[in-house]
């Protein structure tokens, strides 16, 4: 349990920042401080915040802090008066104990039990569903007219649940790059085939889970559905009726008992020929749950441009406010630590914000700079969405988003991460400011696990605004086998009650980070021309529309 800081504990004062940043003070540039970044880390961390979950207390404090530092810095509110943005959230809770949902083949029940072999709930804040729909099997659920691929083709799924693999269509000797090769595309996240059954007109979705295919075991999907509130939102981009996971071995015994192998089905699938199936199964019953309407809030706040032209046009800095909050778990012993108070993530990329606005409000670009503290990128990258939907500024006007997520808190690195830069042209402006800083950035991996999808960036990515996360690097410059220890140790703290600040960190790196992100803001702030995607992207066509 993170208790408040008695005192700032500063590592490195504005002199050795200096030093560190030698271009940036001699030009007067912007110079991004270590003292309000560590101040707001331990504070945004602490017990107090009881960890800034979404429809907590914890949130409503949080959002009264940053509203404030925001007018503290000298931003301006970006429409109105006001720093807040409403973002209408739905939170649901399945309520399996008074739902009457199963699962039939041939008038014969298959038994299948909330947790252990299934989970849902609804996907579009109805507390309560009424069911008598078909199972079709659809493949992998994906429809990408580039790859010449469409699993739904030749079939009606209106009022259908439809079954389906998560992640992507897989990469063959004939076709090695289909689908981005062994890396995961959009389409192979399952928040997309839920986006591509509603607008196929389903009635419900259940991805079939593996472990290989998903990249994590049941238990994650089980603790995430099954006896904790979600999250969705409320007042627009509502989701099929039902949306919901089934284990592989429960989805053989529903395939088989309907008449179907399952695996030959799925070799089917990797095919652009596949035609979706009917299972044999109907799904009957009423599905109930809990639904509360909860209001949360973005805050944004803007460093107007000095170009006549060139203001109408802004950069956003973005990263997520919100945690896990306090969950009490029916395990917990008498005194256990229930708040996850999410020191690393994500109070750290809500810090460096708080610092760098406080030195860009002294220096302004010729184009806009927006500051934007997003909500519940926990549940969904929802705040992130419902910005992208209503938008502050223009998206066509937007030049780039760039995400803070995590920051580095073990040391300085001579390297910082930047992968996804390379889909626009951020990805030159990244290397030249790196350079500038005396830095490279670090190579790039391949996306297995799908990470460009899965922050506050891709929100704007998916409205055609160029964007990415910038992460810590990996090439530590101090002591660099005990601080790739120290990195690697995080690992088990994640979205766990222990991932909470600590004094002793140094925070150079942090530093380092939230000032390569704000030089590479006022690069882009400071370009004759907006940064374009690289041809043929797939998120370049919603820019150019």
């Amino acid at each position: 349990m993170q208790k408040l800081f008695s005192s700032v504990t500063a590592t490195a004062l504005a002199a050795s920042l200096v030093l560190a940043f030698p271009v940036q003070a001699a030009n007067g540039l912007p110079v991004v401080q270590e003292a309000p970044l560590r101040a707001h880390l331990a504070f945004l961390s602490s017990d107090l915040l009881e960890g800034r979950g979404t429809g907590q207390r914890g949130a409503d404090l949080t959002v009264a802090y940053l509203e404030t530092q925001a007018l503290l810095a000298g931003l301006q509110p970006v429409r109105g008066n006001s720093y807040r943005q409403s973002v209408q959230i739905a939170g649901v809770k399945s309520l399996p104990a008074e739902s009457s949902l199963q699962v039939q083949v041939g008038g014969k029940v298959v038994p299948l039990a909330f947790g252990p072999d299934w989970v849902w709930a609804t996907g579009d804040s109805v507390a309560a569903h009424t069911f008598d729909a078909p199972l079709v099997f659809v493949g992998y659920g994906v429809t990408a007219p580039e790859e010449g691929w469409n699993d739904y083709k030749g079939v009606d799924v209106k009022g259908k649940i439809v079954v389906m693999m998560v992640n992507d269509p897989q990469p063959t000797e004939a076709e090695p790059n289909r689908f981005a090769g062994r890396a995961l595309t959009y389409y192979g996240r399952w928040t997309y085939k839920f986006e591509e059954a509603k607008r196929q007109g389903a009635a419900g979705v259940l991805l079939i889970h593996t472990k290989p295919s998903a990249s994590y075991d049941w238990s994650v999907v089980q603790s995430s559905w099954s006896g904790s509130e979600r999250f969705q939102l409320a007042d627009r981009t509502a989701g099929t009726p039902l949306q919901g996971w089934i284990t592989d071995g429960a989805a053989r015994r529903l395939f088989a008992a309907g008449g179907q192998d399952l695996d030959a089905l799925r070799a089917k699938a990797e095919s652009k020929d596949f035609q979706a199936v009917a299972v044999g199964a109907t799904l009957q019953g009423e599905m109930k749950s809990a639904v509360r309407k909860v209001k949360q809030f973005n805050i944004a706040g803007m460093v107007p441009g000095t170009d006549p032209k060139l203001k109408d046009e802004a950069v956003i800095y973005s990263g997520h406010w919100d945690h896990l909050g306090m969950q009490a778990r029916a395990d917990d012993q008498p005194g256990a630590d229930i708040i996850y108070n999410g020191a690393v993530d994500n109070a750290s990329g809500t810090a460096g914000l708080l610092a760098m606005a406080q030195e860009a409000a002294k220096h302004p670009a010729k184009r806009t700079q927006i500051f934007l503290w997003v909500a519940a990128e926990e549940q969904g990258l929802l705040g992130s969405a419902a910005y992208a939907a209503d938008p502050l500024w223009p998206l066509n006007k937007t030049a780039a988003a760039l995400n803070l997520d995590s920051l580095n808190f073990v040391g300085a690195t001579r390297d910082i991460g930047a992968q996804g830069s390379e889909r626009t042209e951020l990805g030159a402006m990244a290397a030249a400011v790196a350079k500038a800083m005396h830095m490279q950035i670090a190579p790039a991996r391949p996306d297995l696990a799908g990470g460009y999808f899965r922050s506050d960036h891709f929100s704007f990515a998916k409205a055609g605004v160029p964007a990415f996360s910038i992460n810590g690097g990996r090439d530590f410059i101090k002591d660099p086998e005990a601080s790739k220890a120290k990195a690697a140790a995080y690992g088990p703290r994640y979205h766990q009650v222990t991932d909470e600040y600590d004094p002793s960190w140094d925070l150079s790196g942090m530093t380092q980070q939230a000032q390569f992100t704000l030089n590479l803001g006022q690069a882009v702030a400071n370009a004759a021309k907006m940064p374009a995607w690289k041809a043929g992207d797939a998120f370049g066509k919603a820019r150019e529309k």
